[in-house]
């Protein structure tokens, strides 16, 4: 694996890990995330077909905010320098849940340097914090719910998978647990869903990250989609409550010529944890190496 920590760019530098020697394709993670998180969310995509290019968004661990440039479209321009740097002409996106806007500002700011995009479970519009218990306070956004939830990943992955999945989803009940039952029964999906909820604490280096999405995507009014000219496939789980569906639907009204596939019963990560997941995660990859 190669490895970029701290690529210089115009406005500052992007943290970033590149693996693989195919179509470029850059990930980019969800609200809070890391660049751990990225990587993960990557893992399916074959080294030998895709050159992986994860990133930390700004403000998360390596990945610096520039004073005066925090905006998406800063953001979005951040990515182009570092294709510049990297010696990527063009590359597909690959965005989760708050790394969506990002992804619709780069492939609008920037169409000749995007030839495909994917959002899962992506925003598309303004957006406010939901409401945490003090348990998931704790877990999410302190140091140590972080660090006491990546060992239970260890040590109970079915309380940790069964709490998270039952946060960001509407499963309740006998569907909740048939549902946890069959991930935890599938190494890769386990592993995934584990590595995917324990690199999303919003505490620590990571704080920043969280602070200015929040910032930013709390003050948003318009993405002006109808920009994207990019060929955009769009995915969505029917169960998710931390991202409403509405939001695809809205990509899907707004950008031209979008697809959207809904998942019965999917969750927030539903693109990895979905019973379907496999012919999902090969249906995207064809997406991102047209």
């Amino acid at each position: 694996m190669q490895t970029g920590s701290a690529h210089a760019t115009g406005t500052g530098r992007v943290a970033n890990t590149v693996r693989g020697t195919g179509a470029p394709v850059l990930v980019l993670h969800g609200t809070p995330g890391s660049l751990e998180g990225a990587e993960a969310m990557a893992r399916f995509l074959p080294s030998e077909r895709f050159r992986v290019v994860a990133v930390a968004r700004p403000g998360y661990a390596g990945t610096p905010i520039v004073p005066g440039h925090a905006s998406l479209d800063d953001e979005a321009d951040r990515y182009a320098a570092l294709l510049d740097d990297l010696g990527v002409d063009r590359t597909a996106v690959l965005a989760w849940s708050g790394g969506g806007p990002s992804a619709y500002r780069f492939a609008a700011r920037h169409p000749d340097r995007v030839s495909a995009l994917v959002v899962t479970a992506g925003l598309s519009g303004h957006w406010v914090p939901p409401h945490a218990s003090p348990a998931e306070w704790f877990v999410a956004r302190t140091r140590l719910g972080g660090a006491l939830a990546a060992i239970a990943g260890h040590v109970v992955p079915r309380a940790v998978v069964g709490t998270v999945v039952a946060g960001v989803s509407s499963l309740r009940g006998a569907a909740l647990r048939a549902h946890v039952r069959d991930v935890l029964h599938d190494p890769v999906r386990r592993t995934t869903v584990l590595d995917l909820a324990t690199s999303g604490n919003a505490a620590g280096t990571h704080r920043a990250g969280w602070e200015n999405d929040v910032r930013v995507l709390g003050a948003l009014e318009r993405l002006d989609l109808g920009a994207v000219r990019t060929p955009t496939l769009l995915l969505h789980g029917d169960a998710d409550t931390d991202v409403d569906p509405a939001h695809s639907r809205r990509a899907l009204a707004e950008v031209a010529g979008a697809e959207l596939v809904t998942l019965p019963g999917g969750t927030h990560f539903a693109l990895w944890d979905h019973a379907d997941s496999v012919a999902v995660q090969q249906r995207v990859a064809e997406h991102l190496a047209r």
